[in-house]
């Protein structure tokens, strides 16, 4: 079963270290314009997968972010959302892997509540055949009268 979460209102996300972020709901529209994105779209051919998510979660995240708690400057002060901001703050490794978790991955995979269905017959394993050979006997067996 797909849980759909019909509310547009932005809701808010524990990344720990007592950081939250409010963030619009993850859509269609949000994941389109990221991809879009000039410094998507700017990747080199042959970027590491590790840039490519650092800079998809930047720009993702600087057009879902609508507010957060616990981040400030280095006086400590409580500083506004800027896209400088977001990408400083997500290049905190504890704070990027946890918004890459929780919120980037459910744009990338849809993740179905487990049932306990066996795999469909139609799915890429359908016609696979065995490749492991039979294992050889070492000794001979006594023939049978």
């Amino acid at each position: 079963m797909i849980r759909i979460n019909l509310s547009p209102e932005p809701q808010w996300l524990d990344l720990g270290h007592g950081v939250r972020l409010q963030l619009l709901p993850l859509t269609t529209a949000l994941m389109v314009a990221t991809r879009s994105d000039i410094a998507v779209q700017d990747l080199a051919a042959d970027a590491s997968n590790d840039s490519r998510a650092a800079v998809f979660a930047s720009a993702l995240a600087r057009r879902a972010v609508v507010d957060w708690d616990g981040v400030g400057d280095a006086d400590g002060a409580v500083i506004d959302v800027t896209p400088e901001g977001i990408d400083a703050l997500l290049s905190l490794w504890p704070i990027f892997e946890a918004f890459n978790l929780h919120y980037v991955s459910r744009g990338m995979l849809l993740d179905a509540e487990k049932n306990g269905s066996a795999p469909s017959p139609t799915g890429t394993s359908v016609g696979a055949t065995a490749t492991a050979r039979p294992a050889k006997r070492s000794a001979k067996t006594a023939p049978r009268d």
